[in-house]
């Protein structure tokens, strides 16, 4: 073991490094990319006058050139600011205000009925958006002061909000499997189809939960005592919310389960008809739209810093022995493929309480999925639950970005207390979650069999 830490010591050293830097602040792309350089430098000095041999130079790291010349000539990676335009733009249509007028109504007679709504919209919003941070801001603003009203426990209010709203990294069209499937060179179609039934599975999950635990207790999600009747009105303008949403997301996702459009293609529908919805219900003036361009140049631009970042932090910490590393641990494992299969998905969850999802995909991901390969892994099984894994990361603190979202716009006297409360029995239906796809593979690998055959 000591021999081992020794061979591949700058490749421990340069991942810890990584680790250390992110919790200091320090922005993701730039420690990305300055590691890279100066881990570089620290192989060519050994090299030098140590009398190692790590073999990582100039000439080796100059590869980075070319493989960013990989990803940004990938057709499959138009589709991200394609699909970030259309979760802004819906975010702009008021769609999300008006079902959660209309639902409120609808399940407002029931305990739990607001939470529950809540999960329906998280649902919707997540097919058509796929933007955590806008959907758990929308659903805070809109959805906690409600149920606050209605004298809801602010512990679950923040929990099924935060939870419910991180459902669009997962259930497609999913931004995070684009970029897995580019990372590990699979299709994203067959990841999107993968990716339905589970993130359908955390939604009903989300759901028993909220009505068993308001039924047994009844204080934390009341019905309300003024509730209204459900009529045929409340219903027909429940269905009348749902179906512009809904048909966008059949038009998106159907093209592409159907084999009509590929992934890039069906981004681009979406932003259309996202782009026409708004203008339909008078949402999107020429300075509504000129905030939607930028919010998706701003978090397009991001997301690729953070590629060159990660491209250069893989290159190097691979020509420093960092695949051999992983796949020699993993291999050495005593427990078969599946035991592998659950190590990784644990180690992931953990990694989620310090790492954003994008830096384990980029970094870590790659690295993985050959050994699950030569292990005879189902790879788009393994990735899905990699996904439901890394949605955990978005409610896990100390680094859990929808804590933070919702925090900044919260009403007065939810704490952060409650909102820590308030997301552990939504954790423990996640690793549940897991458990049932990773026990049933079928509900990750029927609708692709179904598609294209085994």
């Amino acid at each position: 073991m000591i021999s081992l830490v020794a061979e591949y010591f700058l490749a421990i050293a340069l991942f810890f490094s990584f680790i250390t830097l992110i919790f200091y602040g320090f922005p993701v792309a730039w420690t990305m990319g300055g590691l890279a350089v100066i881990f570089t430098l620290i192989s060519m000095l050994s090299d030098t006058y140590l009398d190692t041999f790590f073999g990582v130079d100039w000439k080796f790291a100059s590869m980075v050139v070319y493989r960013l010349y990989g990803v940004m000539a990938n057709w499959v990676l138009v589709a991200l600011p394609m699909f970030i335009l259309m979760g802004i733009l819906m975010d702009k249509s008021g769609i999300a205000e008006d079902l959660m007028t209309d639902l409120s109504k609808l399940f407002g007679r029931m305990r739990g009925g607001l939470a529950i709504a809540i999960v329906f919209i998280g649902v919707l919003l997540a097919a058509s958006t796929g933007i955590i941070g806008a959907a758990v801001v929308l659903l805070t603003i809109l959805g906690v002061p409600l149920m606050l009203k209605n004298n809801y426990s602010p512990d679950l209010a923040c929990g099924v909000v935060c939870a419910t709203g991180t459902l669009g990294i997962l259930i497609p069209p999913s931004i995070m499997l684009v970029i897995m499937g580019d990372q590990v060179r699979i299709s994203v179609g067959d990841l999107f189809m993968g990716a339905v039934f589970p993130g359908l599975l955390l939604s009903l999950l989300y759901t028993i939960f909220i009505i068993t635990y308001a039924y047994l207790r009844k204080e934390v999600a009341p019905a309300p005592k003024s509730a209204e009747p459900v009529t045929l009105n409340i219903i027909f303008r429940v269905f009348k919310s749902i179906i512009p949403p809904a048909l966008l997301i059949v038009a998106v996702l159907g093209s592409i389960f159907m084999g009509i459009a590929t992934p890039t293609e069906a981004s681009g529908l979406g932003a259309f008809g996202a782009w026409l919805l708004a203008i339909v219900r008078g949402r999107l003036s020429f300075k509504d739209l000129k905030s939607v361009i930028r919010k998706t140049t701003h978090t397009t631009s991001y997301i690729f810093a953070l590629f060159v970042g990660a491209t250069m932090f893989a290159l190097v910490l691979r020509g420093l022995g960092g695949d051999e590393l992983i796949e020699g641990a993993l291999k050495g494992l005593p427990f078969g493929p599946n035991g592998v299969v659950i190590i990784v998905l644990f180690i992931t969850f953990l990694l989620g309480f310090f790492l954003d999802w994008i830096e384990i995909t980029l970094i870590i991901l790659p690295f993985l999925a050959p050994v699950m390969v030569d292990l005879g892994v189902d790879l788009v099984w393994f990735i899905v639950m990699f996904a439901v894994v890394l949605q955990t990361s978005f409610i896990t603190p100390p680094v859990g970005f929808a804590l933070f979202y919702m925090k900044g716009v919260a009403p007065q006297g939810i704490t952060i207390q409650n909102i820590y409360r308030g997301i552990i029995p939504f954790v423990i239906l996640q690793v549940i979650g897991v458990a049932i796809v990773f026990n049933f593979p079928k509900i990750v690998t029927w609708l692709p069999q179904i598609a294209y055959g085994p």
